[in-house]
């Protein structure tokens, strides 16, 4: 090995090209950087041209860049239900990172360090090979990582990649870096060969590597210093062009996606944005382009077409008209259009020319997939409820919607039934609820419509009594004072019902004397916790799900229960929407549940990638022509996908209770499995208990 002097272990870069060349690669290179900067000042612009958005998003700006940044470098959310996506993007990013800053430390060298300051290059020895070996390696990264890209895009074509808003400019995207980041390593090469193959730069491995593949091939030093020169122009006007081009195509989303990563609302979805009391009722909603807010245009700008909201969306899986991908990148184009001179039409509207169809808004379950699947946090649920809202003030929701939403005025329940048969599950208990209202209690137990409604769940509303009957827990109800919650009255678009629930609740709540709220409905739980307090600011109480005390009375032992008493069975469990995504309570139901004795089967999807029943968002009072429920796909991954034999699907909500009810007969499933509330589970447990006891003291009584 022949060694070089520490001098010499560097490498000229602007090798072959002329001093005229290099003042004119400093020309274009600023022509760029202004186009950059031109195109970044009027994206600022343009949102600060939006309207106002109801949240303060700026606030404790340290914590939340350093929230983004963690989350942009870790690429936490792109493993995320896709692990391969979730590699892949590490590669590219990191890759890309390395490469941007290796060129940044050689601009300082060349144009800072030794033109500027009149310093020696710092750009040669040891630091020179390190750098060397690093840019080979993370560029290695990206490469791989491209390809990754290509071949999910074009090899396996990932129906997700595949649009009505992807073409063009998102492959263009990708072989953009493809070309970007294998042309620098056939660049190095020529110059590797050009040079007289130089032993230090072997630690450039991939160079070096393609290098050798040129020498095989009969390239000599005066071939590659021609092509070096043609492919260094070549490379240099694509990169030039490349940073140019990212404030007006998909490169754009490099710098929004984490600006709206900063400027993410943590509650969003779980507490909507409140309409100004004083607007009109012909301006609520999205009615025009001018209600978009500066948050609104960044998450259009934000996204970035990865499809992840379309395939988390049980809307969509069920061929109803809904792509959440497709309804941000409408109205972002719409916006474009408007921006290029377009004409003005109505963003949402049934039937005629609009944006977005109101079937699409209909469809929508107010799940929240779509958001938790969202690498970079864009706020669907906020976009769609203010569609919805100028569909109720117009008059164009369903009329099955409207009619809950009568009835829930009228009656103060989605039924239609009078209010005073609210508390009518009671009568068949061997023991007297008390009433919140004559006396001081702990827990004010909100139960809710279906509870307190419907046939089928008024059993989970006796169980539950009798749960907190047993264990001792002071709790007591409103009877026929309690009105609908209004969690989905809102999310329909019903902001004026809304409000009105609210007041009258809060008002109930407040002749009475308790420390608590306890819900048997997630949907309740959800706005109880995270909207009220924002209507009505001394609406301040604890408020916790039904499966969150149950669980604290189970470990503080006062229903009795030994984990031994259903060992022969094993069950699975579906997280519902409103107490998982929308709350982040996955334990306590488990924990409820492993103390009845069952053995506890995971289907696939659990947790925060549970699939929705879908009931909510208003799904339990809309028709929908669909190709399958979603209530029945969930039934067949119980019973087909999930391992250990499941006889009975375990639930935490009565929203969920009821679609699975339906789903069990359209589907028929009613001979393979039952449907069965976490309280139900208790009581039967409790059975057990006192059945196992009864049999043990039996002899003892005969004798």
């Amino acid at each position: 090995m022949v060694f070089v002097a520490q001098a010499e272990v560097t490498r000229e870069t602007f090798w072959t090209i002329s001093p005229t060349g290099e003042a004119l690669f400093y020309g274009l290179a600023g022509i760029a950087i202004l186009v950059f900067i031109y195109g970044v000042y009027e994206r600022i612009a343009r949102y600060a041209r939006g309207g106002d958005d109801p949240f303060d998003r700026l606030s404790d700006l340290p914590g939340r860049t350093v929230r983004a940044t963690r989350l942009v470098f870790s690429n936490r959310k792109q493993f995320d239900r896709d692990t391969y996506a979730g590699v892949m993007h590490t590669l590219i990013l990191w890759g890309f990172l390395t490469l941007l800053i290796g060129t940044t430390i050689l601009a300082i060298d060349m144009d800072i360090w030794t033109k500027l300051l009149s310093q020696e290059s710092f750009f040669v020895g040891q630091f020179y090979l390190s750098y060397s070996f690093v840019m080979d390696f993370m560029g290695l990264a990206f490469v791989v990582g491209i390809g990754m890209a290509l071949w999910r895009r074009y090899g396996v074509r990932h129906p997700r990649l595949w649009g009505k808003h992807t073409g063009f400019e998102d492959a263009a995207f990708i072989w953009t870096l493809f070309l970007l980041g294998v042309g620098g390593y056939v660049i190095e090469a020529l110059r590797i060969v050009g040079t007289g193959f130089p032993d230090f730069e072997t630690v450039s491995f991939v160079g070096w590597f393609v290098a050798l593949v040129f020498e095989g091939v009969g390239m000599g030093p005066g071939l590659a210093e021609s092509l070096y020169r043609l492919g260094w122009w070549s490379h240099a006007i694509l990169a030039l062009a490349f940073v140019a081009a990212i404030p007006y195509a998909k490169p754009l989303h490099m710098l929004t996606s984490y600006a709206n990563l900063i400027t993410a609302d943590e509650k969003a979805g779980v507490r909507l944005p409140k309409v100004p009391a004083d607007t009109p009722p012909d301006e609520i909603g999205y009615v025009s382009e001018d209600d978009f807010s500066w948050k609104a245009l960044l998450d259009f700008d934000a996204c970035t077409k990865c499809g992840r909201c379309s395939d988390a969306c049980p809307a969509k899986a069920s061929g109803r008209n809904l792509d959440p991908r497709d309804v941000i990148l409408d109205l972002k184009t719409y916006r474009d259009s408007l921006d290029a001179g377009g004409d003005s039409i109505d963003i949402v509207a049934d039937g005629g020319t609009s944006v977005i169809a109101s079937e699409s808004m209909d469809s929508c379950m107010a799940c929240m997939a779509c958001m938790d699947a969202c690498p970079v946090d864009i706020e669907h649920l906020a976009h769609f409820t203010e569609m919805n809202r100028r569909l109720t003030e117009t008059g164009q929701q369903q009329e099955s919607v409207q009619e809950a939403m009568m009835n829930i005025f009228s009656n103060g329940n989605a039924f239609g039934d009078p209010q005073r048969k609210r508390p009518d599950w009671t009568k068949e208990l061997d023991f007297e609820v008390p009433d919140a209202r004559d006396e001081p209690v702990e827990f004010l137990w909100y139960v809710g419509d279906y509870p307190s409604y419907d046939e089928r769940n008024r059993a989970v509303a006796r169980s539950l009594a009798r749960i907190f009957e047993e264990s001792g827990v002071s709790y007591g109800i409103l009877y026929e004072d309690e009105q609908h919650d209004g969690n989905d009255v809102r999310r329909v678009g019903e902001e004026g019902l809304y409000e009105m629930l609210v007041e009258d609740n809060v008002a109930a709540m407040a002749d009475c004397d308790f420390e608590k709220i306890v819900c048997t409905d997630p949907h309740s739980y959800n706005t109880f916790q995270n909207e009220y307090p924002e209507m009505d600011d001394s609406f301040d109480y604890p408020v916790f799900h039904y499966t969150q005390l149950v669980e604290s009375l189970v470990n503080d032992g006062r229903l009795g229960l030994s984990g031994s008493e259903l060992t022969d069975q094993t069950v699975t469990y579906h997280d519902p929407c409103h107490l998982g995504r929308y709350n982040g309570e996955y334990e306590a139901p488990r924990e409820v549940i492993r103390s009845t004795g069952v053995s506890l089967a995971e289907m696939p999807r659990n947790r925060a990638d549970s699939f929705c029943c879908g009931g909510g968002g208003g799904g339990l009072w809309i028709d929908h022509e669909e190709e399958s429920k979603p209530s029945e796909e969930r039934l067949r991954e119980a019973l087909e996908d999930t391992e250990g034999g499941v006889e009975r699907f375990v639930v935490a909500c009565p929203m969920c209770a009821t679609m699975y009810e339906d789903g069990r007969k359209t589907g028929n499933y009613e001979e393979d499995i039952e449907i069965i509330d976490i309280s139900e589970l208790i009581v039967e447990a409790l059975d057990a208990k006192a059945g196992a006891v009864g049999s043990e003291t039996t002899p003892a009584s005969a004798d």
